[in-house]
C-alpha cells in the first residue's frame, strides 16, 4: 500500500505543475491583450482573471499585484525583442545578424502585435516601470551591441554609422506595424496584414537598412545559395 502511494506521488507533482504553468500562461496571455486594449490603468485583474478562466484569488496566487503582472510582461517584451542580438560577435556577418533581427522584430509585430502597444503604453505615460526596473540593463545591453557594431565599421563591413541610432530607426520601423496598426490597415485598404505582406515589407525594410549602413545584401544572398 506503502508503495502504490509513494508511485503516485510523482504524477500529481507533475500534474501540479503542469496545471500551474497552464494557468500561469492563461493569465499571461489574457493580460497582454487587456493591457494593450485598456492600458495599465484601464486594466482590473478581476478582468484578466476573468478571460483567462480563473478567479481573482487563483490570479493572485501567481501575481500579487497588477503591477508584479504588468511589470512580468514588460520584462518578457524586452527578452523577446532582445534575445536575436544577443550573443553577436565582432566575427558575425552584419547582413545575416541585422537580417535576423529585423525579420524576427517585424515578426511579433505581425503575429503579437499587443506586445509593442504594451510597451508604447508604457513610453507614453513617462516609463515608471522601465525606469525603474529595465533602463539600467538596457543601456548596457545597448552599449554592447554598439560595440559590436563598432567592430564591424573598423573592419569595413558597414559604412561608419551611430549604432545606437540604427537600432533606434530598427525598432520605430518594424515596431511601426504593431503600434499603428489601424492606420497602416486602412491606408493599405486591408482588413488584416497577411503572410505575403509580412514577407514584402520584412524583404522592404531590409533593403533598405542595409542601403544605409552600406552593407552589401547581395554577398549575403550568395552565401545562402
Amino acid at each position: 500500500m506503502a508503495d502504490d502511494e509513494s508511485k503516485n506521488k510523482p504524477k500529481k507533482t507533475v500534474n501540479t505543475g503542469r496545471i500551474r504553468r497552464e494557468r500561469k500562461a492563461a493569465i499571461l496571455a489574457a493580460a497582454e491583450k487587456a493591457f494593450a486594449l485598456n492600458g495599465f490603468k484601464g486594466t482590473s485583474t478581476s478582468s484578466i482573471a476573468k478571460a483567462a478562466g480563473l478567479g481573482k484569488a487563483q490570479l493572485h496566487y501567481y501575481f500579487p499585484s497588477k503591477s508584479d503582472l504588468y511589470q512580468e510582461l514588460l520584462l518578457s517584451i524586452m527578452e523577446q525583442w532582445n534575445c536575436t542580438l544577443e550573443n553577436i560577435t565582432a566575427e558575425d556577418d552584419p547582413a545575416e545578424v541585422l537580417r535576423e533581427y529585423i525579420c524576427a522584430k517585424l515578426r511579433l509585430s505581425w503575429d503579437r502585435p499587443e506586445l509593442s502597444k504594451i510597451f508604447a503604453g508604457e513610453v507614453l505615460r513617462g516609463a515608471p516601470v522601465l525606469q525603474e526596473y529595465c533602463f539600467e540593463q538596457q543601456r548596457a545591453w545597448l552599449a554592447h551591441k554598439s560595440d559590436v557594431f563598432k567592430c564591424w565599421i573598423d573592419a569595413g563591413k558597414m559604412d561608419p554609422i551611430d549604432p545606437v541610432q540604427l537600432i533606434f530607426m530598427i525598432w520605430s520601423v518594424t515596431q511601426h506595424y504593431a503600434d499603428y496598426q489601424a492606420q497602416v490597415l486602412g491606408l493599405m485598404n486591408q482588413k488584416a496584414l497577411s503572410e505575403e505582406h509580412f514577407v514584402c515589407v520584412s524583404e522592404q525594410v531590409v533593403q533598405i537598412i542595409f542601403k544605409g549602413c552600406g552593407i552589401d545584401a547581395s554577398s549575403y544572398s550568395k552565401q545562402k545559395t
